[in-house]
């Protein structure tokens, strides 16, 4: 099924594909994938290379055109027809959340298993093969995308013609305690960066804490804003343009004497709720696994930070992109996914624990002669991809890379 409409500076064409649920079952369970083709206008009746974009999360839709920030989206459509996928479970996909989840445990870690980055692989060439049959594409992956795209040259190298990774490579050996014990350092470097460009905002947010721990503060969705949830307003730093955002929402934070603003708590529901993005809360850890559970490591690793307690008297320092298991007692888009095996959560890039014989699926691939694989990294990656690999935990190339 497809749709097309046109809006100043693109043309885009909507493409829904039936996928397997298992793609090593096609015969059982099916769901819906969702892409979004755009082009420049000028150029929608060219013979384009084609470009598909892997979005960062996991669990986060595709940008959107003109909506979301995205210059790379202008630049890339002078040379590309790109296609912006959903990723299984994410937005015009079938979703995964609260409503569609099974509700025994059990039965969710089976469903959550055929949402890794393997099977979004397998997803894009099945897109691949509808769209332009054998021909290769490019691929961009940002962030977790990245981890998607270096999947994608272990499972399918065939399909690709180049491959462009920003911000996302995952590590062949570290697990998710190594990167949480590198991540909270620079949480506190983009901390302090925020503070000595914003001052002021040191004794606002230090307000804020102490108003939310004294009071019962409700947020629009009836929940109560905690010091720790507000806490995870760090999540921007990262992000140019959230960084300052940060500042114009904490300007607008008390109204009158001690009451904090409706604008203000309705622009910090917008942030703190998973609502729109539950597989980021359920997943996010896995990414990071080495084939075993992460036992929520980034809860554990925080207690060798105490800079971000907020049971002194101390400055407030916000965390980042982290995912706490209070998350699913304080948010009510994630209350219902608790049964889920959350603090254990399934390896989203390699194999389950518990079923390792089953990694990777059985795939038919012609015979190739056996070469050593080397890709040249620079601050965009661009790869040719390998004649052969071996597949790692993460479903990512064994082969070490060369610096240009």
């Amino acid at each position: 099924m497809q749709s097309a409409f046109r809006r100043p500076g693109f043309v885009c064409t909507d493409h829904v594909l039936e996928a397997p649920l298992d793609h090593a079952d096609p015969s059982g369970p099916t769901i819906e994938i969702y892409a979004r083709e755009v082009v420049a206008p000028d150029r929608e009746d060219d013979d384009l290379p084609w470009l598909l974009f892997l979005q960062g999360g996991p669990g986060h839709r595709a940008t959107r055109p003109g909506a979301d920030p995205g210059a790379w989206l202008k630049r890339a459509l002078q040379e590309y027809r790109v296609l912006l996928l959903d990723q299984r479970g994410t937005g015009r996909s079938t979703p995964a959340n609260r409503q569609t989840l099974p509700a025994a445990p059990a039965d969710a870690a089976a469903y959550l298993r055929h949402f890794r980055a393997d099977s979004i692989v397998r997803d894009a060439e099945l897109l691949r093969r509808h769209l332009i049959g054998d021909r290769p594409w490019s691929v961009l992956g940002q962030s977790f995308g990245g981890f998607c795209a270096v999947t994608y040259l272990s499972l399918a190298p065939e399909g690709l013609r180049e491959v462009f990774i920003t911000g996302g490579l995952p590590s062949l050996t570290a697990g998710a305690d190594e990167v949480y014990r590198a991540a909270y350092p620079r949480v506190l470097a983009a901390n302090e960066r925020y503070f000595e460009r914003y001052p002021g905002d040191q004794d606002v947010v230090r307000r804020i804490v102490d108003h939310l721990r004294e009071h019962d503060v409700r947020l629009p969705d009836g929940e109560r804003l905690t010091a720790r949830r507000f806490q995870t307003l760090g999540h921007g730093l990262g992000n140019s343009v959230l960084f300052d955002n940060l500042h114009y929402l904490l300007e607008e934070a008390f109204i009158g004497r001690g009451q904090l603003s409706d604008a203000f708590l309705h622009k910090v529901h917008a942030s703190v709720s998973y609502a729109s993005q539950p597989l980021y809360a359920l997943l996010h850890e896995a990414i990071y696994c080495q084939g075993t559970a992460s036992r929520w490591a980034a809860q554990r690793v925080l207690d060798e930070f105490p800079q971000f307690s907020l049971d002194n008297d101390g400055p407030v320092r916000f965390v980042g992109e982290m995912i706490y298991p209070w998350f699913f007692e304080e948010d009510p888009a994630l209350r219902p996914c608790a049964s889920a095996p959350t603090c254990s959560p399934p390896t989203t890039n390699g194999p389950p624990s518990t079923t390792p014989a089953a990694w990777p699926p059985t795939r038919s691939r012609p015979s190739r002669p056996s070469t050593t694989t080397t890709c040249t990294w620079t601050a965009t990656t661009r790869c040719r991809p390998p004649t052969r690999s071996r597949v790692c935990a993460h479903g990512s190339p064994t082969s070490t890379p060369t610096t240009a």
